[in-house]
């Protein structure tokens, strides 16, 4: 690794001329000019599924960037199969240049089309779909029709979805959300314990999207009984072209402070019409990879007389038997006599066990059926003339979570798919402990120096956090085939994603330009590569091995390592769930963005879908804020913007053009407003604050670069409030501009209502988390889009000092940063200024940087040690030396170096 400290990589960017604001907009009078460009997009981008080809089409909406001022926002697109076929495409903007140019376009491929193990996109009239999604509103229903099946949503009442029905057959019928609350925890007296059953009631529902390909429906509600309501909900409802199948993303809020009531159970309960004899009717059940459990409702198999080969051999492949009167009569005249098995239900209570039991009808026995590890968290109920398929992603793991079946042998099933099953006992979501002897902010802050937690009677609240999950429910015609069935399992799991390759992505300067594709070339490049791939490939282990799963739990990981217990400190204060504490999200989705790995792009969904939800407050005083990394994910009373900060959910939008991760984003853009609510400083002002709307204190890194992040995102979507959103922007980066040492002041004082600063004094206040949480990702954008000259020097400012010597910044500012750490994350803060600037000196700077200064380098063993009972509870490869904050800072020093210094 010494070779590239003795070399000059530099990428300069040469200045660019000037354009007028854009007419009409806003901020028209006091916006700075944007970025003139001369850009070509290519004619074609090569498109791929993320893993392989799926064995069904579902359809897939994708993302799919266009460099600034290449393609118009009205451009049309087509698609073209690998062998040469138009396939219909539907397409839509989701992202624009400041230029009113197309920055990002959404597609829509129909579950009708034929699959092709890759597209090319073209930017030129496209073919129709031949059978369009319908989309037809009365006074209190919605149908969508896809060509297929034929789905009824309620406008109002319990049932979300009223039917579903093909062929003019009804497959399914009064889908409800359903919750379990209770008033004491199981630990108390269960003389205590009440328990009512709530059912989501709708009260309000939106087309989002018509069609031709995609049609899309958000439902808003609660869940209600007697009075009482709580758990807010928004549920979409997704449907293709030509699809069989209604995806559900459903999200509830947790309306609740977790110490009087409790979730005892949460799912998705939907009835399915029964109309064949019973030994026509059929249930499948996933398990284990492919495996499946395979039973008829009243069996004909394994009995003491046959009733045939033929006969047995189609109930097992759920084909309609021949008529009893041509069986065995030994069989057929005691066919009442067999038992019929109505109730099945299978229960994941952890990520490393389910089990599955039956039994006849209720208040009769259950009996064991068998168990298993890791079930596919997919069902079927119906028989010869058609059934419901059923599934939830991520089953096992975001345990407990369950599957039953009931009355399968009555005229209506009801399946129900628990997001929380009612067996695992009361979600406790109470802080998990009392926190005695911090009463005071004084006591409170000595517990950063013990347990590195910063606890406040009060804050340790799970009230506004959410939680989304994904659900499928298929409309078949019948009883599928064993390959049929695990195919439908996979897809559930592993829903299919069409992706762009990361050249494309690069090319079109996605994300400021901070990454280019894996390049291997020299054997310093190859070293860094390899170095990059043991850090993610070690972290998608340790999730395994240390079964970092759970319903509030899964898709964080941990901060710290505890090197004499082996083990991460799950339970020492702020050194536990990480919390996205210095970018780890940005981490993985720039290793994916160059990469194009599927299994970091999953790794980093993951992560994305709890960051956004669990650690951040989407209601009550809090909400746009996120909450610090601890032992548990709201337990710290450090309340931020940091944490919450758009920054980690753009990538993950843009490449999927997700709604849910839409709305997260939106949420923030008036997340300014959290800064009356609660001062993050309150804890180490000396001075007396009182919170004023016209003179807020504003950290100028963790702080503002959340805010900007919101208002670029907004911006660039065209959202609600993208005109106040613009302002704000430009106005906090002008008045940033015109501070004497810009972003090394460290705070100012805003107005909400004009978005800008107050003038500052001449000040130097650095901290080595100011740039950390997203603010070198942000500022890059904000530059490539914005041409504002005072605010680009102010950060280029505080990229070149950083890590500059002592002399060096008292030079320029007035007075040294002091004692800085994270000095190796920082080298990409060095690497972005000398490729600004052209500058070589800076650009060997940020090499020594990278590879010399704190952080991993080459004395480091960048190898893992087996370890094995007695030291450890379970088998595990471990490095002592690798912690989530070094591993987030090398892995983005890493990418962005080798982009903009090669």
């Amino acid at each position: 690794m010494q070779e590239f400290s003795r070399r000059t990589f530099v990428r300069g960017v040469a200045a660019t001329p000037l354009l007028a604001a854009v007419p009409g907009s806003p901020a028209a009078a006091v916006s700075p000019p944007l970025r003139a460009v001369v850009n070509t997009a290519p004619d074609t981008v090569p498109l791929t599924w993320l893993e392989d080809t799926p064995g069904t089409n579902v359809g897939s909406t994708w993302g799919v960037p266009w460099p600034q001022g290449a393609v118009p926002a009205d451009s049309p697109f087509a698609l073209t199969s690998a062998e040469g076929t138009a396939v219909p495409v539907q397409s839509w903007p989701i992202g624009y240049w400041p230029d009113g140019s197309l920055k990002w376009s959404a597609h829509a491929l129909p579950a009708s089309a034929p699959l092709s193990s890759s597209y090319t996109l073209s930017r030129s009239a496209g073919t129709p779909v031949g059978t369009a999604v319908t989309v037809a509103e009365k006074h209190d229903t919605i149908t969508v029709g896809t060509g297929v099946i034929s789905v009824v949503i309620g406008r109002r009442g319990s049932s979300l979805i009223r039917s579903i029905t093909r062929g003019g057959v009804v497959i399914a019928r009064d889908l409800q959300l359903v919750s379990l609350r209770q008033t004491t925890a199981d630990d108390e007296d269960e003389r205590r314990t009440s328990r009512e059953r709530l059912v989501g009631t709708v009260r309000k529902v939106t087309v989002e999207q018509r069609g031709p390909v995609r049609a899309v429906v958000r439902i808003e509600g609660d869940h209600r009984r007697r009075g009482r309501s709580w758990l807010p909900f928004v549920v979409r409802l997704y449907l293709y072209a030509g699809a069989e199948h209604v995806r559900v993303v459903h999200t509830f809020l947790f309306d609740s402070d977790g110490q009087r009531e409790f979730i005892a159970g949460l799912g998705v309960r939907v009835g399915v019409p029964m109309r064949d004899e019973a030994y026509d009717r059929h249930i499948r059940i996933s398990g284990d990879g492919d495996g499946l459990l395979r039973e008829a409702v009243k069996g004909i198999t394994g009995l003491r007389r046959d009733p045939g080969a033929a006969v047995r051999t189609a109930q097992l492949a759920g084909r309609k038997l021949p008529d009893p009167a041509t069986w065995d009569q030994r069989v057929t005249t005691r066919l009442p006599l067999i038992p019929t098995w109505g109730d099945y239900t299978l229960a994941q209570l952890s990520s490393e066990g389910y089990t599955i039991r039956k039994r006849t009808k209720a208040g009769h026995a259950w009996i064991d059926v068998d168990a298993g590890q890791r079930a596919g968290g997919f069902g079927y109920v119906g028989g010869v003339s058609g059934g419901l398929g059923f599934g939830m992603r991520d089953f096992w793991q975001k345990y407990p979570a369950q599957l039953d079946i009931r009355g399968a042998d009555t005229a209506e099933a009801q399946a129900t798919l628990w997001l929380w099953s009612p067996e695992a006992g009361p979600m406790d979501t109470r802080f998990y402990h009392d926190g005695l002897g911090q009463d005071t902010y004084p006591e409170q802050l000595e517990g950063l120096n013990i347990t590195y937690e910063d606890h406040e009677p009060g804050f340790g609240t799970p009230y506004g956090i959410a939680r989304t999950t994904e659900l499928s429910f298929f409309a078949l015609a019948a009883t599928p085939s064993s390959v049929e069935t695990a195919a439908l399992a996979r897809t559930v799991r592993n829903p299919p994603q069409i992706v762009a390759p990361p050249a494309h992505l690069a090319a079109a300067g996605a994300f400021g330009g901070l990454f280019a594709p894996v390049d291997r070339s020299t054997p310093d490049r190859a070293e860094i590569e390899d170095r990059l791939d043991f850090l993610f490939d070690y972290y998608r282990d340790q999730v395994e091995s240390r079964h970092w799963y759970g319903f509030w739990n899964y898709g964080d990981v941990m901060h710290t390592p505890d090197t004499d217990r082996h083990v991460w400190r799950y339970d020492i204060g702020g050194y536990a769930w990480d919390n996205s504490e210095l970018s780890p999200d940005l981490w993985l989705w720039f290793a994916y963005l160059r990469s194009g790995r599927a299994d970091i792009f999953r790794f980093a969904e993951a992560m994305t879908r709890h960051t956004g939800e669990v650690d951040v407050y989407h209601l009550g005083r809090w909400a746009g804020l996120g909450t610090r990394h601890g032992v548990q994910h709201w337990a710290d009373s450090a309340k931020q913007q940091r944490i919450s900060t758009a920054v980690y959910r753009r990538i993950f939008y843009f490449l999927t053009a997700d709604e849910r991760v839409g709305d997260l984003m939106h949420e923030l853009v008036d997340s300014d407003r959290t800064f009356l609510a609660l001062d993050p400083l309150r804890k180490i002002r000396t001075e007396p604050y009182t919170p004023d709307p016209h003179a807020l204190s504003i950290g100028l890194g963790t702080d503002w670069s959340g805010l900007a992040a919101a208002w670029l995102t907004e911006w660039e979507r065209r959202g609600p409030k993208a005109a106040i959103a613009e302002k704000k922007l430009l106005a906090t980066m002008r008045t940033i501009g015109r501070m004497p040492n810009g972003f090394v002041t460290g705070s100012g004082l805003y107005d909400l209502d004009t978005g800008e600063f107050a003038p500052a004094a001449k000040t130097v206040s650095v901290s080595h988390l100011s740039a950390m949480f997203g603010q070198v990702e942000i500022c890059a954008e904000l530059i490539a889009l914005i041409d504002m000259p005072a605010f680009e020097a102010a950060w280029l400012q505080y990229c070149r000092l950083f890590n500059a010597t002592r002399e060096e910044q008292a030079a320029e500012t007035g007075a040294h940063f002091g004692n800085l750490i994270l000095k190796q994350g920082h080298s990409r803060l060095t690497a972005y200024a000398a490729s600004r600037l052209g500058d070589a000196t800076l650009a060997a700077r940020a090499w020594r940087e990278f590879t010399s200064t704190d952080g991993y380098t080459d004395a480091l063993p960048w190898r893992t040690v087996p370890l094995t009972g007695p030291e450890v509870l379970n088998p595990v490869d471990d490095a002592p030396w690798v912690d989530t904050n070094t591993t987030a800072l090398y892995g983005l020093a890493a990418i962005q170096n080798l982009a903009l210094l090669a």
